[in-house]
């Protein structure tokens, strides 16, 4: 057997293995992707000393690389939903955005939320207010509930700074100010599909809160109630932070990293340039925010509870610290063990879009085990040293494996069944409608949107 023949099957036999611990074992995807690492490295050929040792380094590489900007995005995060700004952000668009729009408000209202929050808190916090649109509004709250969960997952899949897409930008080594451009430019169409299926599935499924807010009223029953005046319920805004500050600690680091990316740009050496270059280095921004968050949003709270929450919000993402770091080294080890190089010589010879092994990687690690964050972080770490063997942009490579990872949400998905239990949603026909065929719709956009802008531009 030649070596590359005998790298290839030990990387086969080690991600057929992931599928299965990830799928039917209790083994956590921590240890489980630890494990395929330590196989494809021995299997492969090397030395198990040096193997161990290369794991090590490839944890600790990109811990270091991203450690710190995933621990402060989960603190802030917390302190958006504890402190009621995310509320503050939707109550905010429906102002804007005015009445027959509010599927696209609360679409907005999800996207921008969840650079913050991850998407099952995020949309737990806001549905008591999707409830009580249902009702003013005589709007489904199916449509409401899609077009909400939709901006919420777009954000946590694809954009910069969602903690998913910084580690998946992080394993490629790829520029975080581009991959946050690109990923609202890929994002935008995916948006207004959302809200156009929203609308349409509202009117297939007509369902509105009953009087006491606990049940159901649905069809003819639900259309009865056009006739009645009932007033839109108010939650006590004067307890909720105010809109600047409730958005500030998000739109802070993106304005700070984009300017930090044209200073370094501009090659200057002058003070003023130098330093809105090192205030937009990534860390820096985001310190920042969280420190605007802990000044600003913490202001009803105590000592001891912002700093439980900002714990809570570690406990959290720690998971994320996690894969994200063995998801590191097992890119390392298929790195060094030779079958990225072995796949790109594959690649180079055929006619498959070197773009589209990333989305398709973790398009099936999706659709295998559930988990966005697992999925496109998998691809990454299996493909970021082919990408790079390849000459394919870093960036359009690690969106191209967010892309992957929205891939037909179903049964193995939290996201998945807790959208449908609070809607309501018993039908599997329903369930299906409502949230499988729309994740299913952006990552299909997506894909075409990854092509044509890494023909362009990649």
């Amino acid at each position: 057997m030649s070596a590359s023949t005998q790298i290839i099957l030990a990387l086969i036999f080690a991600m057929v293995l992931l599928i299965f611990m990830l799928t039917k074992t209790k083994i956590h995807v921590f240890l489980a992707l630890i494990i395929t690492s330590l196989l494809t490295g021995i299997l492969g050929g090397m030395d198990p000393i040096e193997t161990v040792n290369t794991i090590k380094e490839g944890f600790g590489t990109t811990l270091g690389n991203l450690g710190i900007l995933i621990s402060f995005g989960v603190m802030m995060g917390k302190l958006l939903e504890k402190s009621g700004a995310a509320e503050r952000i939707a109550r905010s668009f429906l102002k804007v955005f005015g009445n027959g729009k509010e599927e696209m408000a609360v679409n907005v209202t999800g996207y921008i939320t969840s650079m913050s929050i991850f998407c099952v808190p995020g949309f737990v916090i806001l549905f008591p207010l999707l409830k009580v649109i249902s009702r003013a509004k005589r709007k489904s709250i199916v449509s409401l509930a899609i077009a909400t969960a939709g901006g919420l997952v777009l954000t946590h899949s694809i954009v910069v700074p969602a903690t998913g897409p910084i580690g998946t930008a992080g394993i490629f080594g790829a520029d975080l100010a581009q991959m946050m451009f690109w990923g609202i430019v890929i994002t935008i169409p995916m948006a207004i599909a959302l809200v156009i299926y929203a609308r349409y599935m509202g009117k297939q499924i007509y369902r509105l809160p009953d009087e006491s807010g606990e049940g159901w009223l649905e069809g003819d029953q639900a259309r009865a109630l056009t006739g009645h005046d009932i007033a839109e319920e108010q939650t006590d805004q004067e307890e909720l932070p105010g809109t600047l500050v409730s958005f500030a600690p998000i739109i802070v680091p993106i304005l700070l990293i984009l300017a930090g990316t044209f200073a370094t740009q501009a090659e200057s050496s002058s003070f003023i340039v130098q330093s809105i270059a090192f205030l937009g280095q990534p860390v820096c921004a985001l310190g920042i925010s969280l420190l605007i968050a802990i000044i600003f949003l913490s202001r009803s709270m105590t000592r001891d509870q912002a700093l439980a929450f900002m714990d809570e919000g570690i406990a959290g993402g720690a998971k994320i610290l996690l894969i994200v770091g063995a998801g590191g080294a097992l890119g390392t080890i298929v790195n060094a063990s030779g079958a990225g190089d072995v796949i790109a010589n594959y690649i180079a010879g055929t006619a498959i879009p070197p773009i589209l092994l990333p989305l398709i990687i973790s398009t099936l690690v999706r659709f295998i085990q559930g988990s966005g964050n697992v999925a496109a972080m998998t691809a990454a770490s299996i493909t970021a040293p082919i990408m790079a063997t390849l000459g394919v942009s870093p960036v359009f490579a690690a969106l191209a494996a967010c892309v992957g990872s929205m891939f037909f949400s179903y049964f193995n998905d939290s996201y998945f069944w807790t959208i449908n239990e609070l809607i309501g949603n018993e039908k599997v026909k329903d369930q299906i409608r409502t949230w499988s065929i729309p994740t299913t719709i952006c990552w299909a956009i997506g894909a075409v949107m990854i092509l044509v802008l890494n023909a362009f531009f990649g």
